[in-house]
């Protein structure tokens, strides 16, 4: 897709040399409908022809990291100090390349602010069709501008990794490369309904981190501290202007409970993403990332691909040594013709996840790993156990339908035990209403039974492994779906009838934990998100939010679980007939 940008003049745009950089501020860019967004572009400071490196978000260039997100500011500072060396870090910009580590190297790095958002006018829809089209108008203008040699590659985290499944499904002539950084791909599965079941981040999500940065917040806004100027300006627009100027995504998410024409429009097209791929994801991120890095690797029809999987928070291995040197060989390659050593690079680098962050780096040849030896686990009600033998008797087991359930635990590993790779539950149950909600989380334990918890993308107390659905949801699409990876219609609602036994398969994300001989591994059931059982409420909150083991990610919205419906019990059933188990991708030893 290519569309033809303006450039009109107007004295908003200004350029500076500063730090050995030639930065462009606030460039205009003129969309076919005549929206007029902005961007800022740091350039060698020379008459060189240079790739890019292309960003489009809604959360203001001009917003320093250290303003926008303090605690995680901090964080990096106090934790990762190696990944401040080598930059005055003054363009620090929250999930974004720093412009004075790549510019030096010969890129260019252009920022845009999204439609509605920042400095750009418009009306604010994230992840919109309208969005992607904008997006694609940037990569293809970036392309031929004096100063590029023709090559455009995107990069960056989350939002700015989210909507490159999309632009790269228009596949703007330009694009030449893509480094998806824990990006969620498919809206619907992996954020707005996991399971079916509404989340109540993307409301808050949209009303902390994108309303304040809505264009023509102007003087109700912040300042930048690189030039003193409105980051959402310059006018200054009524409430009720900013409102009749943005959606209600918050809204939106719970006006389409289905898979509808809204959430198609905001699915990228696998088919269509064909240029180099570096698609990386994070094993704690559950709730938001790490299943659209794997379904964007495995479904994107490039023949060249790679897929990177870490650990630790939402930002850190992008700015650490390793991240960086991942991200440079990368696109040295694809974007400057270098050699790199990318050649070598295997499809698959996991940093398979150990107790106590413990992170030991290996190859793969594919995702799921081709050796995995895939192993089911029954649940037995009675004793609260997983045995790799099915069960001979039926039993059932009931419990509140909005409660902890139970938690069904293997016996202790007689040897080291690696689990890495996508997991999948199969449970058959009985509601005494039309509806339930299953929450499954896999967990590990050490020999005193005490959990083991990890650093997460967004919590410090994050389990193994989570997955959710909605028994009226249950419809699975029989092309999609694989044995280690149920996929759901999410098209149409399926009452149960009360009383009668239901067959449920349940996605649960995909996940890496070596358990030492001796520790356990758990499936917990149950009827609301997980609590890290060492939280206790009035515990300090973190980044503004209270966490208590999966981050922003809850479900707990009344008018999406009203208690006439999901507020009663649910029986769990097993047995020859009903043969409720836990598949799990167990690593042998090589």
């Amino acid at each position: 897709m290519s569309t033809t940008i303006q450039t009109p003049g107007d004295s908003q745009m200004t350029t500076k040399v500063n730090d050995g950089m030639r930065i462009d501020w606030d460039v205009p860019l003129k969309m076919d409908d005549g929206i007029v967004l902005r961007a800022d572009i740091y350039r060698p400071d020379d008459d060189g022809q240079y790739p890019v490196i292309i960003s489009y978000g809604p959360y203001a260039k001009w917003l320093a990291w250290e303003d926008g997100y303090p605690y995680q500011w901090k964080q990096m500072v106090e934790d990762y100090p190696d990944c401040l060396v080598g930059s005055s870090n003054r363009y620090q910009n929250w999930e974004l390349v720093d412009p004075e580590k790549w510019v030096p190297d010969g890129y260019i790095c252009m920022r845009v602010d999204s439609r509605g958002a920042g400095r750009s006018q418009g009306f604010l829809d994230v992840w919109s069709a309208r969005e992607a089209q904008d997006f694609a108008a940037c990569i293809d203008w970036a392309g031929t501008q004096a100063w590029s040699n023709g090559k455009v590659g995107t990069s960056g985290i989350s939002y700015y990794g989210m909507n490159q499944w999309q632009v790269a499904s228009l596949q703007p002539k330009h694009l030449a490369a893509m480094c998806v950084w824990e990006g969620a791909a498919d809206f619907y599965r992996d954020m707005g309904h996991h399971g079916g079941i509404a989340c109540r981040f993307p409301s808050v999500w949209f009303n902390s981190a994108v309303v304040p940065r809505q264009h023509g917040k102007g003087a109700y806004g912040l300042k930048s501290r690189l030039n003193g100027e409105w980051i959402s300006g310059p006018e200054t627009l009524s409430e009720e202007e900013l409102a009749d100027n943005r959606t209600d995504y918050g809204r939106d998410i719970l006006a389409h409970p289905l898979v509808d024409d809204y959430w198609k429009a905001r699915m990228p097209d696998y088919s269509k993403i064909n240029v180099p791929l570096l698609s990386s994801g994070n094993w704690g991120g559950v709730g938001l990332h790490p299943r659209g890095n794997t379904e964007g690797y495995v479904n994107s029809a490039s023949d060249q691909k790679w897929l990177e999987i870490h650990g630790l928070e939402h930002f850190t291995h992008y700015y650490t040594d390793y991240g960086i040197d991942l991200q440079r060989r990368f696109l040295g390659h694809f974007l400057k013709g270098e050699d790199t050593g990318w050649g070598e690079q295997p499809k698959v680098q996991l940093l398979i996840r150990h107790p106590d962050e413990v992170f030991v780096q290996r190859a793969e040849d594919a995702w799921p790993i081709p050796r995995t030896e895939w192993t089911e686990m029954y649940l037995d009600p009675a004793g609260k156990t997983l045995s790799d033998t099915p069960m001979t008797d039926a039993q059932s087991w009931t419990y509140e339908a909005m409660g902890d359930g139970a938690t069904f635990l293997t016996p202790p590993m007689e040897k080291e035990t690696e689990i890495t790779g996508p997991v999948a539950a199969k449970l058959f149950i009985s509601s005494e209403t039309e509806d339930a909600d299953l929450f499954l989380v896999l967990r590990a334990f050490k020999p005193d039974l005490k959990e083991v918890v990890y650093k997460g993308a967004n919590d410090p107390h994050t389990p193994v492994g989570l997955g959710w659905l909605r028994a009226s949801h249950r419809k699975l699409d029989p092309d999609q779906t694989l044995p280690y990876r149920p996929y759901h219609t999410h098209d149409e609602i399926q009452p149960l009838t009360p009383g009668e036994i239901y067959e449920l398969d349940i996605e649960i994300w995909p996940t890496s934990i070596v358990l030492p001989e001796g520790y356990r591994l758990g499936l917990s059931v149950r009827g609301r998100d997980y609590v890290y059982p060492g939280w206790t409420p009035g515990d300090p909150m973190i980044a503004g939010r209270v966490q208590y083991g999966v981050g922003p990610f809850k479900h707990e919205m009344p008018s999406n679980r009203p208690l006439d419906v999901y507020g009663k019990k649910v029986t769990l059933h097993t047995g020859p007939d009903h043969p409720s188990h836990v598949l799990l991708p167990v690593i042998p030893t090589a």
